[in-house]
């Protein structure tokens, strides 16, 4: 059944690019299906994939601004035959318009019910007003002489090719032609840095840990933040009468989106940066910009997507980094409850909570040490696994202990010193030639 979000359609006719700047021009953005009747039956699309190059390529071409990043155009199949399902983003840079019709009535359309209907002339003059706002692609660049050789090397991995006019076709342009600060954040070299920050308790206190990942490609440093917190989210198992249940200590899908999610909707035209922070007891991911102008928080949660930077978006799908537009809110609360996100108008912040009641593999409650050092002494993931190669290798160094937790070795020397403030560790002999000692 069609809806003021969903439209069928048999084929792909010449008023397709109309429906589609309507849904753009909406607040919840929508759907169309080709190869379904206004019935909603199922009818189906001959050669499939070269209907959907041929949308795709409609879609990039004749409609303004810029619908990259906004749409995606996936072959479905429906009562056992072939259906294209366009799925679209509310844009931000209303309003949207039929290229060839020019940003006029004849160009820009809205969606009202089920139907399209132009847009009137003082609403296309009060979205314009707004959309002339500072944006990331017409930012110029802090930098200049930039290298993307890392962003080629991503590209070709997915076996895309940058050609010599990728910076057009990336939009790494300012509207004079010269380098934006998108270009910049996915340059070989820049200035910006994610920052990931570890305390040894509930509170920022006591900080063990400050990384960054950054000064590159933002790709890159995306990619290594993950990384990261890969190695911290242990496994951790609880015995019942029944089973052994084994649980990570938070959801590794539910955190991979919210970081994704962080690094690509961050207002990164005000200079501010994502952080993710590792207490005792969670796991926070704060991105700074808020909620997007326009989105409600209804909006947010029923995963409609609006970018705060389109263009980045897009080069994240590009390196399947993002998935289906507006799919990562379903996987995040599909393992956690909406409360987890705090809203505030400058920053957004997700915070995950540990599992609770869960043991380590070897045996220890809430990451000790077979639950035997210093009595009721909990330690976080990083102490836990240096406390564990003590003790199976009693003369490991310093930068063997970094190398083996995916850290810098100053990072490295904070855990010792914390074991060691604790009593829990003690240094026997030299630096050099001695060995570390484990007190049960």
């Amino acid at each position: 059944m069609e809806t003021n979000r969903i439209e069928y359609k048999l084929k792909a006719t010449d008023k397709l690019e109309s429906e589609v700047s309507a849904f753009l021009n909406s607040n919840e953005g929508g759907q169309i299906f080709i190869g379904i009747d206004d019935n909603g039956k199922t009818v189906g699309v001959e050669n499939a994939d070269k209907e959907q190059l041929k949308i795709i390529d409609r879609i990039k071409n004749n409609i303004l601004p810029s619908a990259l990043g906004l749409f995606e155009v996936i072959t479905e199949e429906k009562d056992g035959k072939h259906i294209l399902k366009i799925i679209l983003s509310s844009g931000s840079e209303k309003p949207y318009y039929v290229k060839s019709k020019g940003m006029s009535e004849a160009g820009c359309f809205m969606r009202v019910g089920t139907s399209i209907q132009p847009m009137p002339s003082k609403m296309i003059d009060s979205l314009f007003q707004k959309r002339n706002k500072i944006t990331i692609d017409r930012i110029l660049s802090p930098r200049r002489e930039l290298t993307f050789e890392q962003l080629k090397i991503f590209y070709e991995e997915k076996g895309l090719k940058l050609n010599s006019h990728f910076k057009t076709n990336l939009e790494f342009l300012t509207p004079e032609g010269k380098d934006n600060l998108l270009s910049y954040l996915l340059a070989d070299e820049n200035g910006v840095s994610i920052k990931i920050a570890k305390y040894s308790g509930e509170d920022k206190v006591d900080l063990i840990e400050n990384e960054e990942y950054g000064y590159c490609c933002l790709i890159k440093a995306a990619k290594r933040l993950l990384d990261k917190i890969t190695v911290e989210n242990r496994t951790f198992t609880k015995i019942t009468p029944k089973e052994r249940i084994e649980k990570s200590l938070f959801d590794k899908v539910a955190i991979r989106e919210a970081v994704i999610n962080a690094v690509v909707h961050n207002e990164y035209t005000t200079g501010a940066v994502p952080l993710v922070e590792i207490f005792s007891n969670r796991i926070t991911v704060t991105s700074y910009g808020g909620l997007i102008d326009g989105m409600s928080k209804e909006d947010f949660f029923s995963g409609r997507s609006m970018p705060r930077n389109r263009q980045l978006m897009r080069i994240f799908r590009d390196m399947e980094l993002v998935e289906q537009i507006g799919s990562g809110m379903n996987r995040i609360l599909k393992a956690y409850k909406p409360s987890v996100f705090n809203f505030t108008p400058n920053f957004l912040v997700v915070e995950f909570p540990f599992a609770k009641g869960y043991e380590t593999a070897s045996g220890g409650l809430n990451g000790s040490i077979n639950g035997s050092i210093n009595g009721s002494v909990n330690f976080d993931a990083s102490q836990t696994k240096v406390l564990s190669l003590i003790i199976k290798k009693p003369k490991i160094t310093y930068e063997q202990i970094a190398k083996e937790i995916a850290v810098s070795y100053r990072s490295a020397a904070r855990i010792i010193k914390y074991l060691q403030s604790l009593g829990v560790i003690e240094r026997e002999g030299s630096k050099k030639s001695g060995f570390w000692k484990v007190k049960r």
